[in-house]
């Protein structure tokens, strides 16, 4: 890496807590509550300053890398100052797609933080949050990503979590994926009710994990197993493994996680997923510092 570029940790994130609603904004997004925390899995955002403009994915994408989130956010932070963005920003990807670990948007998050850093911008300038949640309602989570209450389209924060706790985390998926998309559509289709969120915050507000777990709860997450039903699969499983406290879908599928008692557990159950056939990985809850590099 030169002297003149950036490497950061794109985090993936699961939900605590998601409780989508039938109303949705101007933009379309539906309103939800949302409890957030990053992992320690990441994806690796490099930028580094060039004379021309450049984004490249080391995965394929179904859409054309000037469609990405990537491309858009340095794009929109660009237009939004004024300034010509010379630079070249590479992605190695690691948290597989259409798995709601938030992938795509932690990429464009990241990327607006290494921007930020690159430009002399002020990371908590207004103007820059507006640029995130133009992207996409998770975009702006991922400025900070600290344990955070959001609201609004998950995209409005409300509270963080100083004292959330660092839990080994195990996740595991189909090899099978569902959209965000045709997750929300199933949801219009036939919503399930939300349940309340305020026994998580209290949870989180103390660190207690049992509670924590005890409070967990995603209303989308049951839409994703009715139109998937190898993610139920995934989760009925994982829920008897030994050392798992509990589990549930992240965000909109297809992955599932598994809050563990120790990080062996977490590496247990992520091998006896492995050899089931499923994608499986073994990694914590973080707090992720908004410099954090690789």
């Amino acid at each position: 890496m030169r002297h003149d570029g950036l490497r950061l940790a794109a985090p993936a994130k699961v939900n605590l807590f998601l409780g989508v609603m039938t109303q949705q904004d101007s933009r379309g997004y539906h309103y939800v509550d949302s409890v957030m925390v990053a992992l320690a899995l990441s994806d690796e955002v490099c930028i580094e300053q060039a004379n021309d403009f450049a984004v490249h994915m080391d995965s394929c994408l179904d859409v054309p890398v000037e469609k990405s989130n990537v491309w858009k956010a340095a794009r929109s932070l660009a237009s939004a100052y004024g300034i010509e963005p010379q630079v070249h920003i590479s992605v190695r990807q690691h948290i597989p797609l259409q798995a709601g670990l938030g992938g795509s948007s932690s990429d464009a998050g990241t990327t607006l933080r290494g921007l930020c850093q690159l430009w002399n911008i002020n990371l908590k300038d207004p103007k820059v949050t507006q640029v995130a949640r133009c992207i996409g309602a998770d975009v702006s989570f991922f400025l900070d990503p600290r344990p955070s209450f959001l609201t609004g389209a998950g995209d409005v924060l409300k509270e963080t979590f100083p004292y959330a706790p660092f839990a080994p985390i195990v996740l595991v998926k189909p090899l099978s994926g569902i959209s965000t998309a045709e997750a929300y559509a199933g949801f219009d289709q036939d919503p399930v009710p939300t349940q309340r969120i305020d026994g998580l915050l209290c949870a989180m507000r103390s660190g207690d994990l049992s509670q924590v777990v005890a409070h967990m709860s995603n209303n989308l997450g049951i839409v994703a197993c009715r139109l998937l039903p190898a993610i139920s699969e995934v989760h009925s499983w994982l829920v008897r493994q030994p050392g798992v406290l509990g589990a549930m879908v992240s965000g909109s599928g297809s992955c599932v996680f598994g809050i563990c008692k120790t990080a062996k557990s977490a590496q247990q159950v992520a091998q006896a997923a492995a050899e089931r056939g499923w994608w499986s990985y073994a990694t914590q809850i973080t707090h992720v510092s908004k410099r954090q590099v690789c």
